[in-house]
């Protein structure tokens, strides 16, 4: 049986082995080469950084460099690039950066300040549609000085800078490959992280090879990877176990990790590794439709929802529930939807409705993507739905349609209640609250909350020791509970799981929850 203790640290990302086994190794074997072939479900969409804010910045992360990054262990942005950086006034709108002495991208060219400052002027001038540029709205202008130094001037105090600067989404290129104004399309790569891109089959599998003038924080564990992409997590757990890969990661299914957890015979060689995920899922509310524009509808839904009953069913443990936007371990979590709603209660929800006038059931539509946050989204609408519908004061119906024809719908308005998931982009809690508020949000639905947008985002940007602006986030978070025009419904946990013989795994993952493969290697046996 596998060990399913948990030993949470007090740092934002806690991380725990869960080993099966009783194999004896030694560290790194150093007499052999060290090639490590993982797997996962999340394929690039883009293989430019200006293209994609999303799952691509895995593959970006082990090719590319940023300025700064975020070492396992750490939930403040650490020097990669950078020899340093800091804000060098007292109101957090000058941010310099001074490059390590010697960088070279694997192309050959220099990586100095001109190139820093033509790859991340070139995502401002493409603003690619699902491009970053949406993260680089307090930026000003950059200037150089020189080859090494680098100042980025801002519009506004942002104290999250840093952390914006720290995503894969400011990865560093070089100017001869990567156009000012458009996108690289010839199908390659080239950056100056830990690995070189030596090929790349979409929708297949990439082939990294260790960069030997990588410098920086990095300490690569092996010599190559091989990142094979599957449609499908039936394939990849069948490819772990038949040891044509080493490692898996994102894709596995609640019922995929609840079967490696068992003690069984083919299970004998492999081990689980258990992060605890920011990842979120949460409800949004339109507020023009009929219905989930009125406060009393939203907040009946929000006192019957049973947030452990879809997390037990429909995810077997795999996930847990969530009362707050922000989540656990990030700094500012709370438990405001349970302090304000408690327990589900049908009672409740029955008098909010009669209080404004609502006696029948409600009708509404929930609609979801069914191909963009894993198959369990359907049974976890389906689920909703009955409780709801069980309640006896509404009537739901359920409707999914593929990503792109989705975030169609809900950014024209057309859907009164939809489901949507948020993978941080950096482990602060801004990055929970203010994609989601404002005229123009991450959601195609405006929330207007004056109150939030302009005078506790603000006042938190200004400081820049982010454990300190707990208070902020926790009044943003009284808001969000009292307006209900965003649910949040549950927390992800993230899961490694890999050969016995494979080490690492454990510190692979980074406070985005990004993997860090040159954490990843092949034990020998004593």
């Amino acid at each position: 049986m596998f060990n399913r203790t948990c030993l949470q640290a007090a740092a934002a990302l806690a991380s725990m082995s869960l080993l099966a086994g009783c194999g004896l190794f030694s560290d790194e074997d150093t007499d052999r080469e060290q090639k490590i072939a993982v797997g996962t479900t999340s394929m690039p969409s883009a293989l430019d950084p200006a293209a994609a804010w999303d799952g691509s910045w895995e593959l970006y992360r082990n090719v590319f460099q940023t300025l700064l990054s975020f070492p396992t262990g750490t939930t403040a942005p650490q020097p990669d690039a950078a020899e340093g950086c800091r804000f060098t006034d007292t109101g957090n709108q000058i941010f310099e950066c001074k490059l390590r002495e010697g960088l070279t991208f694997s192309n050959g060219d220099k990586l100095d300040a001109a190139a820093v400052k033509h790859s991340i002027d070139r995502i401002r001038t493409i603003d690619q549609k699902g491009g970053p540029n949406g993260l680089l709205g307090s930026l000003d202008k950059i200037d150089t000085s020189g080859d090494r130094t680098i100042t980025f001037r801002l519009n506004a105090p942002d104290a999250t800078f840093p952390f914006i600067l720290a995503t894969p989404a400011m990865s560093l290129v070089p100017p001869s490959q990567y156009p000012a104004d458009k996108l690289r399309d010839d199908g390659k790569l080239t950056g100056s992280g830990p690995y070189v891109l030596d090929s790349y089959n979409a929708g297949d599998r990439a082939e990294l090879s260790k960069f030997d003038k990588y410098k920086g924080f990095a300490k690569v564990r092996n010599d190559a990877v091989t990142i094979r992409y599957f449609k499908e997590s039936e394939a990849m757990t069948t490819a772990l176990k038949e040891k044509e890969i080493d490692a898996t990661y994102r894709g596995l299914t609640a019922e995929e990790v609840v079967e490696l957890q068992e003690k069984r015979p083919e299970n004998d060689h492999l081990q689980l590794v258990e992060s605890v995920g920011a990842d979120i899922r949460y409800l949004v509310f339109n507020p023009k439709d009929r219905y989930a524009g009125k406060l009393s509808v939203r907040r009946a839904i929000a006192q019957i929802i049973d947030r452990g009953a879809v997390v037990n069913k429909v995810y077997q443990g795999t996930a847990e529930p969530l009362y707050s936007m922000v989540p656990k371990g990030i700094a500012g979590h709370t438990t405001e939807f349970f302090d304000r709603y408690g327990e589900p209660n049908v009672s409740k929800a029955r008098d909010i409705l009669r209080e404004d006038g609502i006696t029948e059931p409600v009708p509404l539509n929930f609609w979801y993507t069914t191909d963009r946050y894993g198959s369990a989204t359907a049974p976890e609408f389906a689920e909703l739905k009955r409780q709801l519908d069980a309640s006896g004061l509404f009537k739901i119906t359920i409707q999914g349609k593929p990503w792109e024809e989705f975030q169609a719908g809900y950014q024209k308005g057309e859907y009164p209640v939809f489901g949507r998931g948020w993978f941080p982009d950096f482990p602060d809690p801004d990055n929970f609250v203010a994609p989601f508020v404002g005229a123009k949000n991450a959601l195609g639905t405006p929330y207007e909350s004056p109150e939030i947008t302009e005078q506790l985002l603000p006042q938190s940007r200004r400081e820049s020791d982010r454990g300190a602006v707990a208070g902020q986030f926790e009044k943003a978070q009284k808001i969000l509970g009292r307006d209900v025009r965003l649910l949040p419904v549950w927390q992800g946990k993230l899961y490694v799981a890999a050969s016995e013989e494979i080490g690492g795994g454990e510190r692979a993952l980074d406070p985005q929850t990004v993997m860090q493969m040159w954490e990843l290697y092949r034990k020998a046996s004593w």
